[in-house]
């Protein structure tokens, strides 16, 4: 009987990836169709590459988190914290999350996502592990943001209103992934350590 919930599952999903990647691919391919018009699109082949990669960074885990859990949160939740990495990395190549793309400030945005990523190994994608890997990386922006206020980074390019916005949409996103990964845990897990 478990297995007929799968297989019915997964075809249901199955029509959902295929729109996904379909999307993926032709969010690639609008730049280009988008030079043939107009001056202002200027994409190099480097470009291209690079957000190829990195619509496969997003997308290869997405399908993998689907095919491990039948959990709705925990999809959710991978979804996220993808979309929010996703962002992070394009946001910070394309115009810099504080100051410029040339702010060397940048770079740690990329150590928190590092952590990330070595947070989600370490605990080997389980979901306790994963919240309380997101919910760090919601601490790590949240001290980033203080940091970056206090320090005056990304002056005069960003201004105090424009880091606490971008750093709390930020926030948002892996304080939300946190809080589906909590709702994907099972029974017997508990978030609190002295439970």
């Amino acid at each position: 009987m478990d297995n007929t919930i799968k297989t019915a599952g997964s075809g249901r999903f199955s029509k959902v990836r295929v729109a996904a990647w379909s999307v993926a691919g032709l969010l690639l391919l609008t730049p280009a169709v988008a030079m043939l018009f107009t001056d202002a699109v200027d994409w190099s082949l480097s470009d291209f590459v690079f957000m190829g990669v990195l619509m496969l960074s997003v997308g290869i885990p997405l399908e993998l988190a689907v095919r491990r859990s039948g959990s709705a949160a925990y999809r959710a939740g991978v979804g996220v914290a993808l979309a929010g990495a996703f962002l992070m990395v394009w946001l910070n190549g394309a115009v810099g999350i504080i100051g410029s793309e040339n702010d060397d400030v940048n770079a740690v945005y990329l150590v928190l996502l590092m952590g990330l990523f070595t947070g989600a190994v370490v605990s080997r994608f389980r979901p306790l592990g994963l919240m309380r890997t997101t919910a760090a990386t919601a601490a790590g922006i949240v001290v980033i943001t203080a940091v970056a206020l206090l320090a005056g980074w990304g002056a005069p390019e960003s201004g105090p209103r424009q880091i606490i916005g971008v750093n709390a949409l930020f926030f948002a996103i892996f304080g939300g992934a946190a809080a589906l990964f909590r709702e994907a845990l099972p029974d017997g897990d508990s978030p609190d350590p002295a439970a």
